[in-house]
């Protein structure tokens, strides 16, 4: 009979090597700790890179009252990692691995050549070869967490799946940063929620975040969802340019602004849906469909449009008399065909209250795992403030994991990176590694 393999004693397991993981890695490994990193791929920071190909996105460079704001329900949860990790914070830091970053015009902050890779590998360096008196970290790949050895009790070895077998690991403090559930090819896939209930921790369930919905079908054309196949086969990929959009949540918010979005095969998706996914996600899930308004012409008046709708056509087909007259292009002259009935559209009054609002219903979000991020996850109402789970001291959640969201621009990275920095300074606090005022 072979002899179990022997349980490995660390002081600290950081599970996850995105940017949560690795940033409570380098806070402990800055208290002295010796820290092993585990990750399921072969390879750590596998979305930060994908989400830097076109372009790092780091922070956001508003007002820090501003930024808070952005995280909507948690803003006031987040609100002191941000004051001790907030964009200045993260701009700094970038600085000290040798990353300069500037404001581009939206306000948005990037490295100076605009790529991950680079900053990526800075920061690996630092961690596998610190500066005295740091320890360098010991990154374990292709480790695939299975919860803990005795079921619902993470006091209990920590249980991976290897290339060479079942490991154990025996940790004095772990810090679980595993990410949501979006994009799990690249690691990300929501599979530590059982363990996590089966420990008696309170989760909220993981859903779609800056993600893209699937319409209603139009009643014009008799279709109960999707797009006709002359809409979506022609337009498809195509973007919805200089528009505003327009929604309410359940409780009364109201979501207007002015951007982008795209038409996909079965719906839309692009920047300006993902600012209004969270309220449009709230509404299906409380009405089973969520509508909202579409301005074709944000700066144009209802009264101009009206105006130019009615003048005298002549022989000019209508698609011809909008284009010249209003300026509207092939895309949007064919949402107006998908969405009215001839009638509609040869009614002037009818067709310019549409150019200015032009309805459109959701029925729901695409799945999960096409969204840039998740919502949901272990509720902060089970941890201290140092994000370490209550009922099992020494446990500690970070990132995605976290039930929060928030929109692109930099909100999300910084945010993770800010729970990051707290899991390690918490738990370098509960193992009393030289902190002011340790237990």
């Amino acid at each position: 009979m072979t002899d179990a393999p022997p349980v490995l004693p660390v002081d600290v397991a950081v599970i996850g090597g995105g940017p949560a993981g690795l940033m409570a890695a380098e806070r402990l490994q800055a208290r002295g700790l010796a820290v092993h990193l585990f990750d399921a791929m072969p390879s750590v920071g596998r979305k930060f890179l994908l989400a830097g190909k076109g372009g790092l996105n780091l922070t956001h460079a508003e007002a820090l009252e501003a930024f808070t704001g952005r995280y909507a329900e948690r803003a006031g949860t987040l609100a002191p990692l941000l004051q001790a990790f907030g964009p200045d914070a993260v701009r700094a830091w970038a600085e000290g691995l040798g990353i300069g970053t500037f404001v581009g015009t939206s306000q948005r902050v990037f490295p100076t050549d605009m790529k991950a890779a680079p900053l990526l590998r800075a920061w690996l360096q630092r961690l596998r070869h610190p500066a005295a008196p740091g320890v360098a970290v010991q990154f374990h790949m292709r480790h695939r967490w299975q919860g803990w050895q005795q079921s619902g009790d993470p006091s209990s070895p920590l249980v991976f799946d290897t290339p060479q077998g079942r490991r154990s690991v025996q940790a004095r403090a772990t810090v679980l940063a595993l990410g949501g559930a979006s994009w799990a090819r690249l690691g990300s896939d929501g599979t530590w929620q059982p363990w996590l209930q089966q420990a008696g921790i309170e989760l909220r369930p993981l859903v779609p975040a800056n993600c893209g919905f699937d319409v209603a079908g139009s009643a014009v054309h008799g279709l109960a969802e999707g797009w006709t196949p002359l809409l979506s086969q022609r337009w498809a990929g195509q973007p919805f340019k200089s528009v505003r959009l327009r929604c309410t949540g359940v409780d009364g918010e109201v979501f207007d602004r002015q951007g982008e979005f795209v038409l996909t095969a079965t719906g839309i998706e692009g920047s300006l849906v993902y600012a209004a996914s969270r309220l449009l996600r709230e509404r299906i899930a409380a009405a089973g469909r969520a509508t909202l308004e579409i301005d074709l012409l944000p700066h144009r008046s209802a009264d101009w449009v009206l105006e130019q709708v009615r003048h005298p056509r002549g022989s000019r087909s209508l698609s011809s008399h909008l284009k010249s007259r209003l300026n509207l292009d092939g895309l949007k002259l064919a949402m107006l065909s998908e969405l009215l009935d001839k009638a509609a559209l040869h009614h002037p009054e009818q067709l310019a209250r549409a150019i200015k609002a032009l309805p459109l219903t959701l029925l729901r979000c695409r799945p999960i795992d096409e969204a840039i991020s998740s919502a949901g996850g272990v509720r902060f109402e089970a941890l201290d403030d140092h994000l370490m789970v209550r009922r099992h001291p020494g446990l500690f959640v970070a990132g995605e994991m976290l039930d929060w969201e928030a929109p692109t621009g930099g909100y999300l990275l910084t945010a993770t990176m800010a729970s990051g920095v707290a899991v390690g300074e918490g738990a370098a606090r509960w193992l009393g590694s030289g902190v002011p005022g340790a237990l």
